[in-house]
């Protein structure tokens, strides 16, 4: 088993309650509803805070690529003319 911290938090009793029935509707605790939703939002935090820096030759060369149309390849036809996963069976 791996080790595991405590978190204390204290909160007003509406936003317990609004809490706690979000987790009951997930059948879940309110411990496991709190670490999964604060864990899923500092990750999209994270996520939002990449950061990169280019110098103007390579933004230039970036900026062609993202512009200049794709290659034409059997795996890319296949790709834009092959059912969606929701549409297959369908």
């Amino acid at each position: 088993m791996s080790a595991t911290a405590t978190i204390n938090i204290r909160v007003p009793p509406e936003q317990r309650a609004i809490i706690d029935r979000a987790a009951k509707a997930l059948g879940k605790s309110r411990s496991a509803f709190i670490l999964e939703t604060a864990a899923a939002a500092a990750e999209d935090v994270l996520l939002n805070q990449r950061h990169f820096e280019l110098d103007p030759e390579q933004w230039a060369a970036l900026a062609a690529a993202l512009d200049a149309p794709p290659q034409p390849s059997l795996l890319l036809r296949r790709l834009l003319t092959s059912p969606a996963p929701w549409e297959a069976g369908a």
